[in-house]
């Protein structure tokens, strides 16, 4: 099939969004045992792979690195911080801020996902080359899809 011929087509295996999805759905099941082991959901992961990352951060820019709303993150962080992994707190420079941060218990799980990354590479058999390439390709779509003037704003 040539490229014209897929640009329009209703095929499901042609479409970009359903290839996405099933990636999507594939790696996040692998991921879902090594998690369930840490005792985490997919996104109380992200928020914790941030928090592991930076530190001690507003609510707001953990929203915008992981790419979500407030009313999203909400949740997740009173669920982390129920478990004590995390703890909420007003920025004491501006009250309308909450700054968020792990807890010695957070910080602890740290090493125990350390092996995280690693057993996905293991379980998925690509190489770090093709992790890499991929996570650039799909970055790139992102930021196209994102800047796209057919976007609903």
């Amino acid at each position: 099939m040539t490229n014209e011929e897929t640009e329009g087509s209703l095929l499901l295996d042609d479409q970009l969004c359903f290839a996405l999805y099933a990636a999507q759905r594939a790696v996040t099941s692998v991921y879902r045992p090594l998690l369930d082991e840490l005792g985490l959901t997919y996104p109380q992961y992200l928020v914790l792979l941030v928090l592991w990352e930076r530190g001690e951060t507003t609510v707001k820019e953990l929203a915008a690195a992981l790419r979500l709303d407030y009313g999203t993150v909400s949740p997740l962080l009173k669920r982390l911080e129920s478990v004590g992994l995390v703890r909420r707190e007003r920025a004491a420079h501006d009250e309308r801020s909450v700054l968020v941060a792990c807890t010695g218990a957070g910080e602890e799980l740290r090493e125990r996902a350390a092996g995280v990354p690693g057993a996905l590479l293991a379980a998925t058999g690509l190489a770090a080359p093709e992790v890499a390439r991929l996570r650039e390709e799909l970055w790139r779509l992102a930021e196209k899809s994102q800047a796209s003037p057919n976007r609903p704003h």
